[in-house]
């Protein structure tokens, strides 16, 4: 970590924030992250002060070949299709649409490197998920990039639908999909993960978790890209994510 940088304190204000529905503004100076690594450590420290169980990873790519990025996720902020939750909680959130894959298999905290060959082989299933996009930070997304990593990368809860048996015919690249709001679209296009096959994310993931000593579950649920983009609701809903050849997964805002 950088020198001077007090990751405890930057946790305790992320966990603050959560508790009382608050956002930051200006960051204390020993508690700004001024890169990945940082951020990386105020993920971790966050879920130690949240005294949370990790259920899940987010992961994603802004292009084919560009770095990954990935945080992970409190298990009392996975949800299964349906789930009800308070639009209030979030502040300003939005909603994408995603492809999950859950692990059928442990991988040990300090173990690996495993390829992507090994980590595709552990698929267990193949879900829809959506994605409640949501910030500490009051003047989100006008936020410096390793806060938004260290903020869980701006995670704010995460929908699982029912998952099918991985198959490798399924199109990840460019699945069909609707996505609505109340019955209106969430999105319009083609539906496209910026990071391109969302597979080629997972081994990343797994490594990055074992390296810094976080044993990877069988049944974590790993959430990789949006392929809508982001969109904010305005009001309260349901929203309905649907991609040919998985079953529906659904949110309420209340």
């Amino acid at each position: 970590m950088s020198a001077g940088f007090d990751v405890d304190a930057l946790a305790l204000l992320f966990v603050e924030a959560r508790g009382h529905r608050a956002k930051l503004d200006v960051l204390p100076e020993d508690t700004r992250p001024a890169d990945a690594d940082d951020a990386y450590a105020a993920q971790e420290a966050t879920l130690r002060a949240l005294n949370a169980d990790i259920g899940g990873w987010k992961v994603g790519a802004k292009t084919h070949v560009g770095p990954i990025h990935g945080a992970p996720l409190p298990a009392d902020g996975m949800h299964k299709t349906g789930a009800r939750l308070s639009m209030q909680s979030f502040g300003k959130a939005g909603l994408e649409l995603e492809v999950a894959f859950r692990l059928g298999r442990r991988f040990d905290a300090n173990s690996g490197p495993y390829s992507d060959e090994d980590v595709i082989a552990a698929i267990e299933s193949v879900h829809a998920a959506i994605e409640v996009v949501a910030s500490r930070f009051a003047a989100w997304p006008d936020v410096e990039k390793p806060w938004q990593l260290a903020d869980l990368q701006n995670h704010g809860a995460l929908i699982v639908g029912e998952g099918v048996p991985y198959d490798t015919a399924f199109p990840f690249v460019s699945p069909a999909m609707t996505f609505t709001f109340d019955g209106a679209p969430l999105f319009e296009g083609v539906p496209a993960n910026p990071a391109g096959d969302p597979r080629r994310l997972l081994a990343w993931t797994v490594n990055h978790s074992v390296s810094r000593g976080l044993a990877v579950e069988r049944g974590t649920v790993l959430t990789a890209g949006s392929y809508t983009g982001i969109a904010f609701p305005a009001a309260l809903g349901t929203a309905v994510g649907t991609i040919e050849g998985l079953p529906a997964v659904e949110m309420h805002f209340a």
